[in-house]
């Protein structure tokens, strides 16, 4: 009965959101702005004997002293306070030298905690092997972890830490996001969820406040032309001015499931047409005991007290009872529909699935 109404509560959470409208930069990206993955291999050095003791850390430290002039051979390191990790960054498209991002730090060996930890300055790559970021500092982690000779405890996840603005951008690499085709300047804006009846709501409601400027290009993108009288320092107010307006959203007709978890997700638009559901099954219930066997008969000399495990299983069998569903319009009588007849999350996903091949669900079906 709780899974139902878990179910039913998030289906009455969708449903007041109908009709709900959204601006225009919460439901499109501009194309060209966005960041680009920084990656590295640092290491991190003041951990408290929790570090790893692997090759490559050793080989890490090796190379920073003879880079300072000290030669010596990664045997001569054997103790547990460095760490080599992964330092991950993302440079976003308006990132300029000089100015500070920040980083996360992932152990790669089998380094225990990153507790205390410094990371030594390390290069930050892009996918083109340039580099544009340089990051160092200490790292703050969200967990800990204790340990004795017989047991240790752990919260949350000490082995990844991140150092806020640990990064400095050293190569900018600034979006470009105006396209120019003769002598128009074009600006595309990308629907985040690919729909007709969006993308051509968003054209109209630029056309509104610009006349001629927006079109459709196809079901997640609409080309909007920067008015010739808009000078390139008025740019940033113009997208303002078409990002800002609310449209109102399309929700396709979808019922997205997740057999492994038995969540369900319904769309507004879901319907199903007249059908008749019949809901039942069979309960099993097993229980393991264990009986003690006291040899007491004659002639069982010798004989000694024993354990006896024994499995009762009982089998019962619901009775399964047929339930017309009229045609729906909407999430609310469709979840009243299959409250009815007591159909619990896992019951649903058979339903669905059940739906979909008779042909009365009117909706796509996803399957995670």
């Amino acid at each position: 009965m709780r899974r139902q109404l878990i179910f039913f509560s998030a289906v009455l959470l969708g449903i007041a959101g109908l009709g709900r409208c959204e601006r225009i930069k919460d439901i499109t990206d501009i194309q060209g702005v966005r960041s680009n993955p920084l990656t590295g291999i640092g290491l991190v050095v003041g951990l408290a004997d929790t570090g790893d003791k692997t090759l490559a850390s050793q080989q890490i430290l090796t190379n920073i002293f003879r880079n300072s002039g000290l030669v010596l051979s990664p045997s001569d390191f054997t103790g547990g306070n460095v760490a080599v990790v992964m330092v991950t960054a993302e440079l976003g498209p308006f990132a300029r030298e000089g100015s500070r991002i920040d980083v996360d730090v992932s152990s790669i060996g089998d380094a225990e905690s990153l507790q205390g930890a410094m990371l030594l300055p390390t290069p930050l790559r892009g996918l083109d092997g340039q580099v544009y970021a340089e990051a160092h500092g200490a790292v703050f982690i969200g967990g800990w972890s204790a340990s004795g000779k017989q047991a240790s405890v752990t919260k949350n996840h000490p082995t990844v830490g991140r150092i806020p603005g640990g990064a400095i951008v050293e190569k900018e690499e600034i979006a470009t996001f105006i396209e120019n085709i003769g002598d128009e300047r074009i600006i595309n804006l990308n629907l985040r969820n690919n729909d007709f009846s969006t993308a051509e709501r968003v054209s109209v409601c630029v056309n509104q406040l610009f006349a001629e400027t927006a079109s459709v290009v196809d079901a997640g993108t609409i080309r909007v032309k920067i008015p010739s009288n808009v000078a390139s320092t008025g740019i940033a107010a113009f997208i303002d001015e078409i990002m800002t307006p609310d449209v109102k959203v399309d929700v396709p007709a979808i019922v997205v499931i997740n057999e492994r978890t038995g969540t369900i997700v319904v769309g507004e638009k879901v319907g199903i047409s007249e059908v008749a559901v019949s809901q039942g099954g069979l309960v099993v219930k097993i229980k393991e005991t264990e009986t003690v066997s006291q040899p007491t008969a004659a002639f069982s000399e010798g004989a000694t007290t024993e354990k006896v495990p024994e499995t009762l299983m009982g089998i019962e069998e619901k009775e399964g009872y047929l339930v017309p569903v009229p045609r729906v319009v909407t999430v609310a009588e469709l979840a009243k529909a299959l409250n009815a007849i007591g159909a619990t999350p896992r019951d649903l996903i058979a339903i669905f699935n059940a739906l979909r091949k008779a042909g009365a669900l009117q909706a796509k079906l996803e399957i995670m």
